[in-house]
């Protein structure tokens, strides 16, 4: 976590939809990048479920159905997987509830659910403000708030320090309540606390943190339950612990439990003396207890003060939830107008980043020309921008207008394909880039995400800092700013279901003939290909329903969709790049002995970029400005390079967030094509026939001249794979002029298993002109979770 005077706030101004009225007293859980909150109240209790969607910055009410819940506030809010538990909380003033309600987000579908009461004692009583914790199949419920009166206009308060057990069937429904036996000294009762469970890494079983709360009095002591023994203790703890204090915030990340706001003592108070009758107020304070060591470091203290608007106003009753190592903040009161008999809301939502966000994926080519390259990468959820960096053997010169350095072709090259029907071709470095006697075709992968967003992979790529992947002017703008514009609305379709995800990659390593590629997305439906995310190479273009195919009209990227087709279970996806290798995370590009010359491409928004220049970075010219916490150059000084046809060029790129530049990803390597080789077959589809499979693919969109002919491969077993997992060895399986080929059950026999994301067997098809083979289409046909043979 950054220094205290290092936290970079966020608030969130940009955004679009129906945003919640304030309140307080409501739950927030996430489901990926969408934050959900429900209940809570501010003049009546809320009864809609509000979704924000972190990613698109847009809030949406989902159309739900079923037995939906009356709404509540101080309820149990918990989230296993795209399943949400609600139980409890108060549903009227003086009125609680014990009542339990699932919804299954992936459909938006409520159900009321009856759990078993214990074998021995009554079940919860209806209450409020207690806690309510998910650890495996099971949810921990302690404490709260009952009403003694069967009056709900007269109150009479109870504390609680009750525990008990609740059983989830998979998937959906429960199994019912039980009243495990515990060891050790149990809590004083109380409510508004916080729980939370953290499993030490390599080390233990699962423990509950319980911490604060309010009895009369606001509490701020620290409980631990072992969830394998049952015993209940009380850490010794390092650090200044936090002041006393109820509705609060408590969130897990990492190994940090994280604690925001709540009600605290005033300035001075002696709670000791007289912890009925002091006054109390809304709190800004922020600390984290570290979980492995039990030390707590304070971030933000209650007397600093925020004169600028620089972090969230104080407040209790708010909501928190981490997505990813991004905390986000939602509403909450900030006091009480004792003149208007009425809590004052907030209506703000704030997010920090807790830590420098992780490495990407490898840098993924989507399209190769003679002087540019258009890449792409995984996308790291809640980052602000990506620095891109390239590294060259040429020599660096100043950048001109003039880049028509001629490629060097000595050498003579052999065509594999026609040494025979069976070549075997390793997936090597040395034959994919230093061998002149064989040539290895490129390999094109692709794989779809959901939620198309074409436009930014043209003409709207957001590139924060000027970058030479457009003609962007040289002006030094204030990055953070530009980021935060950047959050506005995107035309995006999860405000319905959330749904299963297409994953389509597209990857070219470099080889000793280049050419120029296309990136074809194969149109397949959620029934066809199951999700999966990958960190391996690939070009992610996000899309559920059609297919995208980015044409290889030499400087124009074109997108049009093809029909629908009922496919086997293919999954068009990337496997590892031979020239993987861990880099350094250092931003700046600096020059040591025996150190690769790392120059910036630039800093963008988005996860993509058009790349025909490069900045210089002159040893001892580096003029430093800030994005964020992170150091990058001042681009304005800097000088720029063209690239040059038929050149190799490695990149890798970090993400940036508010606590600075990540870590950087694997090396990728790339050539810029020579002219005249043939573009990558598209639209492959695997059906099953009698003989064993039907494989079929569509003509390069971009010939270059007349095809030749095609070439088929099969990723076959063989000791060297077992040895080397990421070393794929293929075996051509067909040669000819057709589209099509049938792969019989015998060559399906040798195939090998690629298991680096899901089982699947690796085709490879290319063709060929009269230049020679150009890039190869690659396609993951997934085999499900096992290792039975093909077609079983």
């Amino acid at each position: 976590m950054a220094a205290p005077s290092l936290l970079n706030w966020r608030r969130v101004s940009s955004f679009t939809g129906p945003v919640p009225r304030a309140r307080h007293g409501h739950r927030a859980v996430a489901i990926r990048e969408l934050m959900i909150i429900f209940g809570g109240g501010n003049e009546g209790i809320a009864d809609e479920l509000h979704v924000y969607n972190t990613a698109t910055n847009q809030w949406f009410l989902p159309a739900v159905r079923g037995d939906i819940p009356p709404g509540c506030a101080a309820h149990g809010f918990v989230c296993d997987g795209t399943r949400i538990l609600v139980f409890g909380g108060m549903v009227e003033y003086g009125r609680y509830s014990n009542e339990l309600y699932e919804l299954q987000a992936s459909r938006w579908l409520w159900k009321k659910v009856k759990p078993h009461p214990p074998p021995s004692g009554l079940p919860p009583c209806p209450r409020l403000g207690h806690s309510f914790s998910l650890y495996g199949n099971k949810c921990y419920l302690f404490g709260g708030l009952a009403n003694e009166s069967e009056d709900s206009n007269n109150n009479v308060p109870r504390y609680l320090n009750d525990f008990y057990e609740l059983e989830l069937q998979h998937g959906s429904g429960v199994v019912g309540w039980s009243i495990p036996v515990t060891k050790g000294v149990v809590p004083s009762p109380r409510e508004s606390h916080t729980a939370v469970i953290y499993c030490k890494k390599d080390s233990g079983g699962p423990k509950m943190y319980v911490f604060g709360g309010m009895c009369g009095a606001r509490l701020d002591d620290l409980w631990q339950l072992d969830l394998e023994t049952m015993s209940w203790s009380k850490p010794e703890t390092k650090g200044t612990v936090p002041l006393p204090r109820s509705l609060h915030t408590a969130s897990i990340i990492g190994n940090k439990m994280y604690i925001f706001g709540g009600w605290v003592p005033h300035k001075g108070e002696n709670t000791e003396t007289s912890p009925h009758d002091c006054e109390w107020r809304c709190t800004s304070s922020f600390s984290y207890l570290n979980l492995d060591t039990t030390e707590w470091t304070t971030l933000v203290s209650d007397s600093q003060e925020d004169k600028k608007n620089s972090r969230p106003r104080p407040r209790a009753g708010h909501c928190a939830v981490a997505i990813g190592t991004r905390l986000y903040f939602w509403s909450g009161r900030d006091g009480y107008k004792k003149a208007l008999n009425s809590q004052v809301c907030c209506k703000d939502l704030w997010y920090l980043d807790t830590e420098k966000p992780p490495a990407p994926s490898q840098v993924q080519l989507i399209k190769a020309t003679t002087n540019s390259f258009h890449v792409k990468w995984d996308e790291v959820s809640t980052v602000e921008g990506y620095l891109l960096q390239l590294s060259t053997d040429l020599p660096y010169q100043a950048a001109s207008s003039d880049s028509s350095a001629a490629p060097n072709m000595q050498g003579v090259r052999m065509d594999p394909h026609r040494q025979g029907s069976n070549n075997i071709v390793p997936n090597s470095i040395n034959d994919t880039i230093n061998s002149t006697k064989t040539e290895q075709p490129a390999t094109k992968e692709t794989s779809m995400k959901n939620k198309p967003d074409f436009k930014a992979l043209t003409d709207s790529n957001a590139i924060l800092y000027p970058s030479l992947a457009s003609n962007a002017s040289n002006h030094n703008s204030h990055v953070v700013d530009m980021l935060r514009k950047n959050e506005g609305p995107h035309t995006s379709a999860n405000v319905g279901v959330l749904s299963s995800c297409l994953d389509v990659r597209t990857v070219i390593p470099e080889t000793s003939v280049s050419s120029t590629v296309s990136s074809t997305q194969t149109m397949v439906t959620q029934q066809t290909i199951k999700t999966e995310s990958s960190s391996t190479n690939g070009a992610v273009v996000k899309d559920e329903t059609s297919l995208t195919t980015f044409s290889t009209k030499s400087e124009v990227d074109e997108t049009y969709a093809l029909p629908a087709t009922k496919i086997s279970r293919v999954e068009t996806h990337a496997t590892a790049m031979p020239f993987s290798k861990e880099t350094p995370s250092n931003p700046v590009a600096t020059m040591k002995a025996g150190e690769r010359q790392w120059c910036d491409v630039g800093i963008f928004k988005n996860n993509t970029a058009l790349v025909s220049q490069f900045y210089l970075l002159p040893k001892g010219k580096q003029s430093i400005s800030k994005v964020g916490n992170a150091d990058v150059p001042d681009y304005s000084l800097l000088k720029k390079q063209d690239l040059v046809p038929g050149t190799g060029y490695r990149f890798r790129v970090a993400a940036i967030n508010g606590c600075g530049i990540g870590p950087f990803s694997k090396i990728s390597e790339f050539k810029t094509c020579i002219p005249g080789f043939p573009g990558a077959p598209s639209a492959v589809r695997i059906s099953k026939n009698v003989e064993g499979i039907h494989l079929s693919w569509e003509p390069p969109t971009s010939p270059s001249g007349n095809i030749l002919e095609y070439s088929a491969y099969l990723a076959i077993r063989t000791a060297q794979i077992q040895d080397n997992p990421s070393q794929l060895v293929f075996m051509r399986i067909y040669c000819g002029l057709k589209t099509s080929c049938t792969v019989t059950a015998g060559q399906l026999a040798n195939a090998h298993i690629d298991y680096t994301s899901r089982p699947a067997i690796v085709f490879r098809i290319s063709a060929k002109n009269e230049k020679g083979y150009g890039p190869a289409t690659q396609v993951r046909w997934l085999q499900g979770n096992n290792k039975k043979a093909p077609l079983n």
